[in-house]
């Protein structure tokens, strides 16, 4: 009886170091944000009258920990206000899921992933979460993890279906079938050093309607370099391999540099080339760069003319000269970003080589921190453009006022937390 009564006190207490060991924590986002659209994206038509609208995410955020195991359930409605009819799209996908993710730390240095999840590295111009677009962008993978102390290696893997098939499907267009890479990091004093390989494989029908998949390679490295007045960067990536049976061949560099003149201003220049292809070239090649998962509306203007939601693809390519001047003070915080565009290959209409200038673009964005979990951010932007993005961006009118303007609330309440 009394061996009995050790053995039950003791499953007691392995009871209570189990439950001490859980954290539970649960939070809310909700960002309703109003667009004004007059040439976003695009220049708008000549005689077409501008638009508005509001759209809102509203994500549940669920982050559980007990000891080893870890795991994070995010659903998440991206809708625009007033879209209820039957045929609303919001209301046909309801609650999505925008991450479900398990992730075990096997010891120390090493842990494993595996779900729905986000994969974001260095700026984000290759793997980024897209947290501007309100659905975001997750990806359902397995990622392992190597970290010892100041070095990082990520090694993921993907592979996708429409639904469980018995026999051969093809697959949605646009997306990937495959995929696998690997990230490094590491810093060497003030110098950060990142490396990433990654393979994408893209499902086609052949002209036997076969279905092929076909593997394009990314890789590159970006590199930082920061003290207390110096924040700057340089990335060079390459693309190789195959898309629909043709042959790729692209390349993106970029380097910026910004300096904190004092603790409030910081101004900053930069630039980047995306390579492109000329639009007389009848070659098969593909030689302009695709930046494959990259969060877009961050870099090249905040207008998103180039990149984002698949524009600008197979196209003369992208030169990028920008200045960025940030002030700080107080709650709140201002952003001013001229960026001047150029094809990197040539435009070419009736044999005759266009003007590379595209245009220039104007953004300046203000933030204020309304109160703890409440922000309140917004913005205008104009794009000043050329003859020749109206090639580019055809039907649209560049002798137009092309502008874009927005505000956007963001409140992100913790609603509840356990800790035992």
């Amino acid at each position: 009886m009394k061996k009995l009564k050790v053995i039950l006190f003791l499953l007691l207490v392995g009871i209570s170091l189990d439950i001490q060991a859980q954290e539970l924590d649960v939070n809310l986002q909700l960002r309703p944000r109003f667009e004004y659209r007059n040439g976003y994206k695009t220049l708008i038509p000549e005689g077409t009258e501008a638009t508005s609208q509001i759209s809102q995410r509203s994500r549940l955020n669920f982050n559980y920990k007990q000891d080893q195991l870890s795991a994070k359930l995010t659903l998440q409605n991206v809708r625009t206000w007033g879209d209820v009819g039957t045929t609303a799209t919001s209301d046909k996908n309801g609650i999505a899921v925008f991450e479900a993710w398990a992730q075990y730390d096997i010891s120390e240095k090493w842990s494993a992933r595996a779900g729905r999840q986000v994969l974001s590295y260095d700026n984000q111009r290759i793997m980024g979460e897209i947290d501007w677009l309100q659905q975001g962008q997750s990806h359902d993978a397995l990622m392992v993890s190597f970290h010892p102390k100041n070095h990082q290696l990520d090694m993921g893997l993907a592979y996708n279906s429409d639904a469980e098939n018995n026999f051969q499907t093809p697959y949605k267009v646009g997306n990937y079938k495959a995929m696998q890479y690997a990230w490094y990091h590491t810093n060497v004093d003030k110098l950060g050093i990142s490396l990433l390989v990654l393979n994408t494989g893209y499902e086609y029908a052949n002209p036997a309607q076969k279905l092929l998949v076909d593997y394009k390679q990314t890789f590159g490295t970006y590199l930082t370099y920061k003290t207390k007045k110096i924040d700057s960067n340089l990335s060079f990536y390459g693309q190789t391999g195959k898309s629909t049976d043709n042959q790729v061949s692209a390349w993106d560099g970029a380097i910026n540099f910004a300096y904190a003149i004092t603790d409030s201003f910081k101004a900053g220049i930069g630039y980047e080339y995306l390579s492109g292809k000329d639009t007389n070239d009848g070659s098969t090649v593909i030689k302009s760069f695709n930046p494959i998962f990259g969060t877009n509306h961050a870099f090249n203007g905040y207008m998103d003319y180039f990149y984002v939601g698949g524009g600008h693809q197979n196209s003369v390519g992208l030169q990028d000269a920008s200045l960025k001047f940030n002030y700080n003070v107080k709650k709140w915080q201002f952003a001013l970003m001229p960026h001047v565009f150029l094809s990197a290959a040539d435009v070419v209409v009736a044999n005759k080589k266009m003007d590379s200038y595209l245009g220039t673009e104007v953004d300046f964005t203000a933030g204020f921190n309304f109160k703890k979990d409440i922000t309140l951010t917004g913005g205008y932007s104009q794009m000043f453009g050329t003859k020749t993005l109206e090639v580019l961006k055809t039907p649209g009118y560049a002798g137009h006022t092309n502008n874009w303007a927005w505000l956007m609330i963001s409140v992100n309440p913790r609603i509840f937390s356990w800790k035992k």
